[in-house]
């Protein structure tokens, strides 16, 4: 049993599923109980979700940590405002977790993956639900800009996509071989560089027609063309057939800097937006993370805070505005860890609205290697 029990207030700042993830994370890896109240408080619909046909996802991740670490979940129901978890070690092995909807993988990953670096020994977890999701990182984003930046600081993880899986009824499978790690080096994002490179993927599954695919691609590059001339602007149309469980569409744009920095925008399509504008979309947010000359864009700065946390040493992200998720884990990871992070302006004049985030690591060590 843990000797330590920290509690997190749920409804703090921007009082939705991230407090849960991160806090049940650091209380996994640390090996200390958690008593999380008012759990999603800021939410229309609070409590252990109900997103997505009433099914329970944020359960389904709060379950998958459990059976991680052998530990003791109490309140864990759909619509449960409290949980408590008491962590035991952390196993490695075999584990799924199905949102039985089209509930992201992508946050499934976000709470499993830090607590399989710090396990006893390899893990393979199997994750279902939904693959490209609103609210929520598309699996191409987690495998095309997350995955290449945690690996800087020593996160080891293969990410094999068996079939995506889209709104409502999800249907998607991803399975995530990562072996632990003894410690997580910090990391330097402070150098911007100049963008070399533009490239994405426009898709449609099930049904709907290829034409929807062109629209979205064409629309993204032209968008694109009027603040970038000078680039070569690969954007992929896809038809999804044998790997896709439904119908949907949408697309990712990447830009990748000379430094190795990586931003992206991407957009979902819905019934009765037209395709030009879903790309549209996906290229203004791709452009707005490009413009405040950071090294990462809007989504990747809140996944980056609980890695430099744990990092044995001072890790430092150059990045535009700081949002709300990014604070909220900045205030989790304060309360549970005794990491320290200071915020301050970036000294750049031609950086407007650019900030250096700097953390402290904990230097957080894996006792099995």
């Amino acid at each position: 049993m843990a000797a330590t029990t920290f509690e997190m207030d749920g409804s703090v700042m921007e009082g939705g599923g991230q407090i849960l993830r991160v806090s049940a994370a650091l209380s996994c890896i640390q090996g200390a109980s958690i008593k999380i109240n008012k759990i999603r408080a800021g939410r229309s619909t609070p409590g252990l979700s109900t997103w997505q046909l009433s099914m329970p996802q944020h359960l389904s991740g709060l379950e998958l940590v459990r059976d991680m670490c052998s530990g003791n979940l109490e309140g864990a129901t759909v619509g449960s405002t409290e949980i408590t978890h008491t962590p035991g070690k952390i196993k490695g092995g075999n584990h799924i977790a199905d949102t039985h909807t089209a509930g992201s993988v992508g946050l499934l990953m976000q709470i499993s993956l830090p607590c399989a670096l710090f396990a006893q020994g390899p893990s393979e977890l199997c994750l279902k639900g939904g693959t490209n999701a609103e609210m929520a990182p598309q699996i191409d984003y987690t495998l095309k800009v997350f995955k290449p930046i945690a690996e800087r600081f020593g996160v080891q993880f293969v990410c094999d996509l068996k079939m995506r899986g889209y709104y409502p009824k999800g249907g998607g499978e991803v399975v995530l071989k990562v072996n632990p790690v003894k410690e997580l080096s910090p990391i330097n994002l402070t150098e911007r560089g100049n963008i070399t490179k533009i490239y994405g993927r426009a898709f449609v599954a099930g049904v709907l027609p290829f034409k929807l695919a062109k629209d979205m691609s064409t629309a993204a590059v032209r968008t694109i063309r009027k603040e970038i001339k000078d680039l070569y602007i690969n954007i992929q149309s896809l038809q999804e057939k044998d790997k896709a469980c439904g119908n949907g569409n949408g697309i990712i744009i990447i830009a990748e800097s000379s430094t190795g920095c990586l931003f992206a925008g991407s957009s979902l399509g819905k019934k009765g937006v037209y395709a030009d504008k879903v790309g549209i979309e996906a290229a203004e947010m791709l452009l707005r993370n490009i413009r405040h000359n950071g090294c990462v864009d809007e989504f990747l700065q809140d996944q980056l805070i609980i890695f430099m946390a744990l990092a044995n040493g001072t890790s430092r992200m150059r990045t535009g505005p700081i949002t709300l998720h990014t604070q909220t884990a900045i205030h989790v990871a304060e309360q549970l860890t005794n990491a320290k992070f200071v915020i301050h302006k970036s000294e750049d004049e031609h950086a407007k609205d650019t900030y250096i985030i700097e953390c402290q690591g904990v230097g957080a060590t894996n006792p099995n290697l």
